[in-house]
């Protein structure tokens, strides 16, 4: 079905009438055009058979389990070598950050710019206007550009997964005394994008306490370096931001950590790496030395052993530009918590870069549930045009790291389990909602 009254491929997005790669690997794009010849006969046989069924009768033919294997043992030359990187400055880049300055990128071959960027509205337009060739993004946020949520639709992927857990609602130091959700009735409170898991998170947990997100409550987009200021101005009553947000909130004498995010939802995703579906097929070697990087980056990162040489890494003022007491304090999960305590949750902030589908399904729930979504989807097929499991999971293997089993896994959120077999059900449990 079209989306937003755009033409649909066989995934249920709206592409201006393009067509998606048949898979995630670009071995099935170049088969593709191989056997069918010119583009305009390979749209109508997607069309007409849909990319699932094609690339199955193509596999009686074609050796494509072999083929991807192979191209993803024999990579070529790099089509390109300097590549540039946008990021916001937060702790949940840091494989994507430190992969410059700790030898990751070039490790690979790759004369690799990480470029500090204001806001994630500019992330998304630099990289729709190929100003960047991938990017620091929020997970739902590929999601979003490639059904053409909030800007024109264009393919884009979700290669991996950056960082799990690693925010928290933080506020106001004046509310100590309004810990319970249900006493937050005109409460001005911020996230960082409205296509972010904190916006997600946020609502849910509202809800949750039976306080309507878009009636009881006010929420605004602030980018994440203006958090802790609009808050010391009182413009905000609080945030659920990323750090080093929240812990300099704390560091600052102006909020306190009310919740941890993990503790809303133990495991989930928040920022990813994302680049173009054009990237990734126009540029595979490029694109594949760049994932090997990153994932072997953000392995790294997951060591807690590796914490503090990494907070030194991404504290200057070219990176964070954070006091390394700070980061220290987030990446070693022993923080004060702006309430007289002094807290020990290792995995207040893990890296975990493998793009598991569900994630993509609960996220478009969710979009769905405030109407930023307004038609039917298909949800497996988009998660798994946009997450590229396979990609990730190939270079997690090439790094030594533990390949998971499957693509999709259920989760619990606030005591509620989330199946991503059944996301119409799941989302029509909920009393308070938009769409």
């Amino acid at each position: 079905m079209a989306l937003f009254g755009k033409p649909a491929c066989s995934c249920g997005v709206g592409h201006a009438g393009l067509v998606c790669a048949p898979g995630d690997d670009p071995v099935d794009t170049a088969v593709v055009r191989a056997v069918f010849g010119g583009t305009p006969s390979r749209r109508r046989m997607l069309r007409a058979l849909g990319t699932g069924t094609a690339m199955a009768a193509l596999s009686q033919v074609f050796p494509l389990a072999a083929a991807r294997e192979a191209f993803a043992q024999a990579p070529g030359p790099l089509e390109k070598k300097a590549v540039k990187i946008g990021f916001i400055p937060i702790t949940c880049a840091t494989p994507i950050i430190m992969a410059e300055p700790m030898g990751f990128y070039a490790r690979q071959g790759l004369e690799a710019e990480v470029i500090k960027t204001a806001g994630w509205a500019i992330i998304r337009d630099k990289s729709i206007n190929k100003e960047y060739d991938a990017a620091h993004m929020l997970a739902p946020m590929p999601i979003a550009i490639s059904i053409g949520a909030g800007s024109n639709p264009v393919p884009w992927t979700v290669p991996a997964i950056e960082n799990i857990n690693g925010q928290a609602i933080t506020l106001a130091t004046k509310h100590k005394d309004r810990r319970d959700p249900k006493d937050w009735k005109g409460f001005k409170l911020a996230v960082p994008f409205d296509y972010s898991m904190h916006n997600y998170l946020l609502r849910y947990y509202l809800a949750e306490h039976g306080i309507d997100p878009d009636q009881d409550v006010q929420i605004r987009a602030v980018p994440p370096p203006e958090m802790v200021a609009n808050l010391r101005a009182e413009n905000i009553d609080g945030f659920l931001g990323p750090d080093p947000m929240n812990q300099r909130a704390v560091y600052d004498g102006v909020g306190f950590i009310h919740i941890l995010s993990k503790d809303i939802w133990d495991g989930h995703p928040c920022c990813a790496f994302g680049a173009s579906r054009e990237f990734v097929t126009g540029a595979p070697n490029t694109f594949h030395a760049l994932l090997r990087a990153i994932v072997e980056a953000t392995g790294y990162a997951s060591r807690a052993e590796n914490r503090k040489q990494i907070a030194e890494a991404i504290a200057p003022p070219n990176y964070l530009n954070q006091p390394q007491t700070v980061l220290e304090q987030i990446l070693t999960g022993t923080f004060a918590d702006g309430l007289g305590k002094i807290q020990r949750v290792p995995d207040r902030v893990n890296f975990a870069p493998y793009p598991w589908e569900s994630f993509a399904i609960w996220i478009l729930t969710q979009m769905k549930r405030w109407g930023q979504v307004k038609t039917d989807i298909d949800y497996a097929a988009i998660a798994r045009q946009v997450f590229l499991a396979t990609d990730a999971g190939n270079a997690m293997e090439k790094a030594g790291m533990a390949r998971p089993v499957g693509t999709t896994k259920t989760f619990v959120i606030m005591g509620k389990t989330f199946d991503p077999a059944t996301p119409e059900a799941y989302l029509n449990s909920f009393p308070i909602r938009r769409g």
